[in-house]
């Protein structure tokens, strides 16, 4: 039988594949902004990005354990969902368009979903809601971040 936690990882996996949609012409573009100072930490933004998505997989198989195959559990899956492809959207998106509005766009709108969905969660489990504070912390400082180089690069905004 397979159980939900290689569902939820294999689902986690195959969108987080959509990151690879990215060329390298658009690799160029975002390599030639200017960056602010105090980024120094770019090089380990995959490795924390691999963290936040394993804690939202076991998030998401702690609720799916709950509950399983309830109507509100599906709806809280749907909303894991859309958070990863929201998160996964940012780089192939913005880098495709060569707009930091938009990066921008998808980091606030991140934001805003990972605390719809720790406030659906918390209820369920407290384990889950934790799991999802990597997030909620990470996120806005992608999306200050982005905010930073629409300053830095005015005509790329």
């Amino acid at each position: 039988m397979i159980e939900s936690w290689m569902v939820i990882g294999a689902v986690t996996f195959l969108i987080a594949l959509g990151s690879f949609f990215i060329t390298p012409r658009d690799v160029k573009w975002f390599a030639l902004l200017s960056r602010p100072r105090w980024l120094v930490f770019e090089p380990l933004i995959p490795f924390i990005w691999t963290t936040i998505f394993i804690c939202g997989a076991a998030s998401a198989n702690i609720v799916w354990q709950k509950n399983p195959g309830s109507l509100i559990t599906w709806i809280i899956m749907g909303l894991y969902l859309l958070l990863e492809i929201i998160t996964v959207a940012y780089i192939p998106v913005m880098l495709r368009f060569h707009s930091l509005n938009i990066g921008e766009s998808l980091g606030l709108s991140g934001l805003i979903l990972s605390v719809i969905l720790t406030i659906c969660v918390l209820p369920i489990s407290w384990m889950a809601a934790l799991l999802l504070i990597p997030y909620l912390v990470w996120s806005p400082i992608g999306t200050y971040t982005t905010d930073e180089l629409k300053h830095l690069n005015p005509e790329d905004a």
